[in-house]
């Protein structure tokens, strides 16, 4: 199974960074919240700030564009295998960076990837 990075995560179950984290561990994935604020979600710490991390495979982004930024080199510094902007997520110049770094860039849902069986 992929661990994963949920950036944006949060404890409000009517938020799609929610129903991701519930959804990755319902298909039994190694998941890490990190949000903006200390919360719990589903049994697991949200964790603030950036992390030490090790072994992320994916990245999942919750954040918009403009929030990105202040975690590029967070982000391309765990070296995934990959990224998925989920939809309003879709940053072209965090994509290039990534793509640069040879970080697979995928523009989707991780909702309908684990229920379509691409994730």
């Amino acid at each position: 199974m992929k661990k994963t990075l949920v950036l944006g995560a949060t404890d409000n179950p009517a938020r799609y960074a929610y129903l991701a984290v519930e959804k990755l561990l319902r298909y039994k994935h190694e998941v890490v919240p990190v949000g903006q604020r200390e919360a719990e979600v589903l049994g697991l710490k949200i964790q603030t700030g950036q992390p030490v991390l090790e072994n992320i495979d994916t990245v999942t982004l919750y954040l918009n564009p403009k929030n990105q930024v202040q975690y590029y080199d967070y982000i391309l510094s765990l070296k995934p295998k990959r990224i998925i902007f989920n939809p309003g997520t879709e940053n072209a110049e965090l994509e290039k960076m990534a793509e640069d770094k040879g970080i697979e860039v995928v523009e989707g849902c991780t909702l309908v990837m684990l229920s379509a069986g691409s994730f």
